[in-house]
């Protein structure tokens, strides 16, 4: 693995200065994402994705919000100011248009991860590790 992608997996799981900055600043989201394009070993920006909240009364995902990752592969934002609140949330990446506009095949026309929050008051970081062929998700802090 090259360098470059070392540190930059490194900066990941640190936490980078921006997202420092903001969550000393006090406007930190409660629900993060960052998405980094690991088979270039760059972050993945452009990349447009959806949160959902799942309504259990309608039985159905009901659309919060519509970001598009900034040069970081960060949506800072993606709450736009909503509380978090118990349920199952889900976040769709648009992966087969950003592979797309990097002029590569893929195998994933979307990638969609579904998550539960119990504790409101926590902070949810939900990363997404990037390749034409595969990915890989966890919560991260």
């Amino acid at each position: 693995m090259s360098k470059g992608r070392l540190q930059l997996i490194q900066q990941h799981l640190q936490g980078t200065t921006e997202r420092n900055q903001v969550m000393s600043a006090g406007s930190a989201s409660q629900l993060t994402t960052h998405v980094l394009n690991v088979a270039e070993g760059i972050p993945a920006k452009g990349l447009t994705m959806t949160l959902s909240r799942h309504d259990v009364t309608q039985g159905k995902w009901v659309q919060m919000s519509r970001s598009v990752t900034n040069e970081d592969g960060r949506c800072p934002g993606l709450l736009r100011g909503e509380a978090l609140c118990a349920g199952t949330y889900q976040l769709c990446f648009d992966t087969g248009d950003y592979w797309k506009q990097m002029h590569k095949e893929s195998f994933y026309p979307y990638v969609e991860i579904a998550f539960t929050i119990t504790d409101p008051k926590q902070k949810y970081h939900v990363p997404l590790l990037l390749s034409p062929f595969s990915y890989t998700t966890y919560r991260g802090s």
